[in-house]
């Protein structure tokens, strides 16, 4: 019997109309009474209606995301409205459309009614341990380009043949809210659904260290090694977080060669490749190179786009190509931030009734760049400015007028006050003590030759997203 995901209720359902068609409008004629025309349109109009069986009106729905957010901000509503229509024993079941064939072929989800918090629980076939895997990470909605393009082949032969290839270890690396859990997640899917019988685990370094400490503490070593030791398909995420935990490494260590001798699959990721681990030991990151490494770079505007195409599509909105291209065009070097725009500005639109135009766009993108600030510092701005531009960091604070050391200090003085929250007044402190007059100027100036400097806009533009991504 297929599992569904349900509202919390479980009612025996009263004699009700059999209509299905009649059913469902009286039901969306009760819930427009209750929300915005905007509310209305954007969640529930794209609900479709698909048959009344036995206690159960079942319906189905565009996407994961559109269950979840349905279910966060209007289970109430739906369940008060259900049993106003049908009666107060009825229920509701919801399908997710992206994973529906046919009604027979249901790679379905059901709501846990034991938590609180609408935990997910696959339906695929058991296991008995949990793989950690989250079910929305798949390949069919990991974006190719250009940035990705050998690590997503990759992952792909792997999938099919998951220890049989010369992709073992598989480890993956690039910066922050690429797509790099998205990927060795979508393996782990991909595996258990071709071959239900392996046993897949993914976990980050940092679960993996506490595990262990936690068996050393109650004398259950062994048994932790084993279990990992038993593993068909290993995916260990943010390895780096590994360093300088000596016993850890030495256990890891351990397991990756039993594994590696048995043909089973490690997958790794990190942010960095292995040669920069520093403080990783070398007998790891020799054994870290024996496979593939691939690694992960931000994506072009073209599959930026096209990201923000799909995530629109999954969520149940239409957005205009002007608007698509705006915030691909200022938000660069992560995706997770594209993704975090485009939740905002489904939730003005869901919760503050208001419409998707280029002006709600850019306060938007402005909010997002400005919770970016938070973890970039003047220091580090000025550190990668005088890097790049091989200018000594105590020259930038002294008086010298020397032209290449003027123009590190006025491209820092600038990127300071394009990406981070500090006053004029603190800016200029941080520059030998000078007034925010002289940070004005140097913010005019540099503005200024990016207009009739392509040279000078390049080197802002390089710069920005250099420190962008080893903040984010």
């Amino acid at each position: 019997m297929d599992n569904y995901l349900t509202t919390n209720n479980s009612f025996v359902i009263k004699e009700f109309s059999s209509d299905l068609t009649s059913t469902w409008k009286e039901c969306l004629r009760v819930i427009k009474d209750n929300v915005t025309q905007m509310t209305y349109n954007t969640w529930f109009l794209p609900i479709k209606p698909l048959e009344i069986s036995d206690s159960t009106l079942k319906v189905q729905l565009p996407s994961q995301f559109f269950w979840e957010w349905i279910d966060e901000h209007f289970n109430t509503l739906i369940s008060k409205t259900i049993h106003e229509v049908m009666g107060p024993n009825a229920k509701l079941a919801y399908i997710i459309s992206e994973e529906k064939e046919t009604f027979d072929k249901l790679s379905l989800i059901k709501k846990d009614p034991t938590s609180p918090n609408s935990v997910l629980i696959s339906s695929k076939p058991k296991q008995d341990f949990e793989t950690f895997l989250n079910p929305r990470y798949k390949f069919e909605n990991f974006i190719k380009g250009d940035g990705n393009q050998l690590a997503r082949a990759a992952a792909g032969a792997i999938s099919d043949n998951p220890g049989g290839t010369s992709f073992n270890p598989f480890f993956v690396y690039g910066g922050v809210g690429l797509g790099k859990t998205h990927l060795i997640q979508a393996i782990g899917n991909k595996i258990i659904d071709n071959f239900p019988d392996k046993k897949v685990i993914y976990l980050s370094s940092d679960t993996f260290t506490v595990e262990f400490v936690e068996a050393v503490q109650s004398n259950k070593v062994n048994e932790f090694s084993n279990f990992y030791r038993n593993m068909d398909v290993l995916i260990i995420d943010d390895i780096q977080f590994l360093l300088g935990k000596e016993k850890t490494q030495d256990l890891f260590f351990q397991i990756f060669n039993i594994l590696h001798q048995s043909r089973k699959q490690i997958i790794l990721s990190s942010d960095k490749p292995p040669k920069d681990l520093k403080g990783l030991d070398d007998r790891l990151i020799s054994r870290f190179q024996w496979g593939l490494t691939a690694d992960i770079q931000p994506p072009d505007l073209e599959t930026r786009i096209a990201i923000l195409n799909k995530k629109s599509e999954e969520y149940g909105m239409v957005i205009s190509r002007d608007i698509l291209e705006y915030i691909a065009s200022n938000i660069t070097s992560n995706i997770r931030e594209l993704e975090g725009c485009l939740i905002k500005l489904l939730a003005n639109v869901s919760l503050n009734s208001k419409e998707i135009n280029l002006e709600l766009t850019k306060k938007t993108v402005k909010e997002i760049a400005t919770d970016r600030k938070i973890n970039i510092t003047i220091e580090t701005i000025t550190k990668t400015v005088c890097n790049y531009l091989k200018v000594d960091e105590n020259k930038i604070r002294d008086k010298t007028r020397k032209k290449e050391v003027v123009l590190a200090r006025q491209v820092a003085m600038y990127l300071s006050k394009e990406l981070t929250k500090c006053s004029l007044k603190t800016i200029g402190l941080n520059f030998g003590g000078r007034d925010h007059s002289t940070v004005i100027h140097a913010c005019a100036t540099i503005e200024g030759m990016k207009l009739t400097d392509s040279t000078v806009k390049y080197l802002v533009d390089n710069l920005r997203t250099q420190i962008e991504l080893s903040c984010s």
